[in-house]
C-alpha cells in the first residue's frame, strides 16, 4: 500500500468505524441537503453525501467562488515559489462525477424552523439537513482602525486565499530592500494556528533571496509559538539570522493605516513598510447570523457524533467555525475529517439509522520553513462517550525531529491528495 492509498484507506477508516462498515452507509436515505460553503469541509461533506447515500441524497452546494483557492500551500505564493493557479481548483467535477448541484451565490438568511436557505439573489432553497462550513470571519471591531474606508485594502489579512494572497505578495515586491515586514498574531484560538509562523519563513525565504536588508517582525499575542514552536525556531535561527525576529505578548489593540503604525496594549508602537494583521476570528457571518455561536459568542457548539449544532436542530457545522475540542487544530485536514464525520451522519439519519457511536479523526499539518524543506505536526482524535467530546489519543501522532526536502515531498502529496479526496 503506498502513501496515497494509506492516507485515503485511514481517512475513510476514522469517518466509518471498524463497527459501522462500508454497507451501512449507503442505501435508501433520499432527502434534501444544503451545503453552505465550498472549502476543505462543505466541499467534502457535499461529495460525500452523494457517494455514501449512492446517489440517492439531493445536495446543493451553495458557494460564490468560481474556484476552490487552498489556504494551505497559499503561503509559498507570498515566498515566490507557487502561483496562484498551483492552489486553484475549479468545483467542477462536483457536479459532473458526483450529480451534486452547484449554486453560486451568497446566504442571505436561514430560517431553520421553516428548514429554509435564503439566497442574496432571492431564491429560497428547502432542506431536511443543512450544513454550514463558513470558515471564520474577523472582528474588525477589535482593531478600529481598520473600519476607516479602505483600510483593510492598504493593511491586508491575506488570511483567505484568493485576491488578498497576490495583493499582499505585490506588497512585498514593492517594499524598499531594507524595509520591514510585520505580522500580527492574534491570541489563539484562529485559523491554522502554525501559519502565521510558515509565512514568516516564506517572506524571510523571499527577502534572503531578493531583499537581503529586510527584516521580518513576527508580534504574536500569544505568550510562544502556538505550534511546532522548536521547529520554528530553529529555522528563524539558522535560516534566517539577522532577518526574522520574534516577540510573544504583543496584542494588539489598533492600526493607524496612514502611518504604518501598529498600537499594542502594554508594548510600543511600531511602524513597518509593509504590515499584515490578522485580526481576532470567530465562526463565519451566516453562523453567527443564525445564532448558532454559542461558545464566547465566536465559535459553534457541535454534537461530535454528527457536527449537528447544539444551538438548532437539522443544522450541521464543520471546520474553522467550530468551538473546537481538546487539542483539536483549526486545519484544512481537520475541516476535511468534519465533513466526513457529517456526511456518514446525515446519510445515516435520513434513513433511520443510528450515526457512528465512536468517530476517529486524524489530522496533519505540513509546514514550509523554506521553499523545499518542510517540518509537520500529526494527531489522532476519538470520541470518549463520558465526556461527549473528541480527546486525542494518547501515543498518536507527534512532530518532526527536523525539517527536511523529503517531508516537502510529502507536503505536496499530501496537499494533492486532499485536494483530489474533497473535489475529484
Amino acid at each position: 500500500m503506498d502513501r496515497r492509498q494509506f492516507v485515503q484507506a485511514a481517512s475513510a477508516a476514522s469517518v466509518l468505524g471498524a463497527s459501522a462498515g462500508c454497507a451501512s452507509v449507503g442505501g435508501g436515505a433520499g432527502g434534501k441537503v444544503v451545503v453552505v460553503g465550498a472549502g476543505y469541509g462543505g466541499a467534502t461533506a457535499a461529495k460525500y453525501i452523494r457517494m455514501w447515500s449512492d446517489g440517492q441524497v439531493e445536495v446543493t452546494l451553495v458557494e460564490p467562488s468560481a474556484a476552490f483557492v487552498s489556504c494551505p500551500i497559499s503561503n509559498l505564493v507570498l515566498g515566490g515559489s507557487k502561483q496562484m493557479a498551483d492552489i486553484t481548483t475549479p468545483y467542477d467535477n462536483l457536479a459532473k462525477r458526483h450529480g451534486v448541484r452547484l449554486v453560486h451565490d451568497r446566504v442571505s438568511a436561514i430560517d431553520a424552523d421553516k428548514r429554509q436557505v435564503r439566497l442574496a439573489s432571492g431564491g429560497v432553497l428547502p432542506y431536511d439537513r443543512l450544513v454550514l462550513s463558513p470558515g471564520v470571519d474577523f472582528m474588525w471591531d477589535q482593531v478600529p482602525g481598520l473600519n476607516a474606508p479602505g483600510a483593510q485594502d492598504q493593511v491586508l489579512h491575506a488570511w483567505k486565499a484568493g485576491p488578498q494572497t497576490l495583493a499582499l505578495r505585490r506588497q512585498l515586491e514593492a517594499m524598499p530592500d531594507g524595509g520591514v515586514f510585520a505580522i500580527s498574531i492574534p491570541l489563539q484560538p484562529y485559523r491554522c494556528p502554525p501559519g502565521p509562523y510558515e509565512r514568516a519563513c516564506q517572506v524571510a525565504h523571499y527577502f534572503k533571496q531578493a531583499k537581503p536588508r529586510s527584516k521580518v517582525l513576527i508580534l504574536d499575542a500569544n505568550e510562544d509559538v502556538t505550534s511546532k514552536g522548536p521547529l520554528f525556531k530553529k529555522a528563524w535561527a539558522d535560516r534566517y539570522k539577522g532577518i526574522v525576529e520574534y516577540r510573544p505578548n504583543h496584542k494588539l489593540v489598533d492600526v493607524d493605516v496612514a502611518t504604518r503604525t501598529l498600537k499594542f496594549d502594554f508594548n510600543d508602537d511600531l511602524k513597518a513598510q509593509v504590515l499584515n494583521v490578522l485580526p481576532p476570528m470567530r465562526a463565519g457571518t451566516v453562523a453567527h447570523e443564525a445564532g448558532l455561536t454559542t461558545a464566547n459568542k465566536r465559535w459553534c457548539e457541535v454534537d461530535w457524533l454528527t457536527m449537528e449544532s447544539i444551538a438548532a436542530k437539522n443544522i450541521h457545522v464543520l471546520g474553522d467555525s467550530v468551538q473546537i475540542a481538546p487539542a483539536m487544530p483549526k486545519s484544512g485536514h481537520m475541516a476535511n475529517q468534519h465533513g466526513k464525520v457529517a456526511a456518514a451522519a446525515i446519510v445515516a439519519l435520513l434513513a433511520g439509522r443510528a450515526p457512528n457511536a465512536l468517530p476517529l479523526y486524524n489530522n496533519t499539518c505540513y509546514s514550509f520553513v523554506s521553499d523545499t524543506d518542510v517540518v509537520h505536526v500529526a494527531s489522532v482524535h476519538r470520541y470518549d462517550a463520558d465526556k461527549k467530546t473528541m480527546l486525542p489519543v494518547p501515543g498518536s501522532g507527534g512532530v518532526s525531529p527536523a525539517a527536511s526536502e523529503l517531508e516537502g515531498r510529502y507536503a505536496m502529496a499530501w496537499a494533492r491528495n486532499i485536494w483530489a479526496d474533497t473535489l475529484a
